[in-house]
């Protein structure tokens, strides 16, 4: 795991022109296709149960399944008095032992789950080489905030204890999620951090949510048009926090906390993505703690476009990147070269 980031090829982003000329001409078809099946949250659809029904009647993308050696769904045991947590097991191919990576899907807290997140998980258990534990936390607003992140840290202190079981290496435990999963994946990773448990070798983190005041510039730029809405986050923030609750909650927006201490990061951004800023800012945050970070950033891309590898260039080469970040916490594997990681 790196400490920098490596210039952009492409140059800074192109902030002066407007979000959809700004969007690789690649994406935009499959970005719009997105956008026409998906609830229009905050605006028209402003129930949980009804968003899920508009996302559960949408087609599905007709893309290739990744191949993985095995596929397992199971139980683990909850937080304390709460209900068992479903998860979904991909082990690879190949000899172990292999890292193993605890994924926490997207779906702002309150939708999807380890069905949607199914080929994403396949990917990084191809590219990393390694045993995939996908989590079914509790979704808001029936649960909210802390429940899914106590559900998150629930999870890797499980997979911490049976990682032999699942035929990982104990030195390679990688906490790893997209969007909402990726603020899970944070806020897990620091109640590790906090109350002395199963420290995380490192967190992949995929355009996450860090800040839930919702004010940086990328919320405002890229608020409309680009699939994910500033008026969507905003719905999902609602559904997720209790009312009252201070959004500078270290385990709500962990760009708020205090990083020292935390394990190595790899953060992959998109430029047409009300989360950039938080997730680039992030990683500076940890950068300044004294954490080894590695960033990819796709000034083309729109929030999302990882799990579209077998359609988008810039997303296979995302997952390349995180199964590097990944496969790099085995002992031995780590390499030299280029500090960081920049995408175009």
């Amino acid at each position: 795991m790196t400490d920098t980031l490596s210039p952009d090829p492409q140059g800074p982003d192109p902030l002066d022109r407007s979000p959809m000329e700004r969007l690789a001409p690649e994406a935009r078809p499959l970005m719009e296709a997105m956008t026409a099946f998906f609830p229009d949250l905050g605006g028209t659809v402003t129930d949980a149960a009804e968003a899920r029904r508009v996302l559960a009647a949408a087609p599905k993308a007709p893309l290739p399944v990744t191949e993985v050696r095995e596929v397992t769904d199971r139980l683990i045991p909850g937080p304390a008095g709460a209900p068992e947590l479903p998860v979904r097991i991909y082990r690879p191919f190949g000899e172990g032992p292999h890292p193993t990576v605890v994924f926490l899907h997207g779906g702002g807290w309150v939708l999807c789950g380890i069905d949607t997140h199914d080929g994403t998980a396949r990917g990084i258990c191809r590219e990393g080489g390694a045993v995939v534990v996908s989590v079914e936390y509790r979704l808001a607003p029936e649960a909210r905030f802390p429940e899914p992140a106590e559900d998150a840290y629930a999870a890797l202190c499980w997979a911490a204890e049976h990682v032999g079981e699942l035929g990982g290496a104990p030195e390679a435990l990688v906490m790893a999620g997209d969007s909402a999963g990726g603020n899970l994946a944070a806020a897990a990773t620091l109640m590790a951090r906090d109350r002395g448990g199963p420290l995380p070798a490192a967190q992949v983190l995929v355009y996450p949510a860090t800040d839930l005041s919702g004010e940086t510039d990328s919320h405002r730029r890229n608020s409309e048009g680009l699939f994910l809405t500033r008026t969507a986050m905003r719905w999902y923030a609602e559904q997720y926090v209790p009312p009252g609750t201070d959004l500078a909650h270290p385990y709500l927006s962990p760009l708020c906390a205090d990083l020292t201490g935390m394990p190595p990061a790899h953060v992959v951004t998109a430029g047409c993505d009300p989360l950039c800023d938080e997730g680039r800012a992030y990683a500076a945050k940890l950068r300044a703690c004294g954490v080894a970070v590695s960033e990819a950033h796709y000034p083309g891309m729109f929030h999302g476009f990882f799990g579209l590898a077998e359609a988008l260039p810039d997303a296979a080469e995302a997952q390349r990147g995180v199964g590097k970040a990944v496969a790099e916490t085995l002992p031995g594997r780590k390499n030299g070269g280029e500090d960081g990681v920049s995408g175009g």
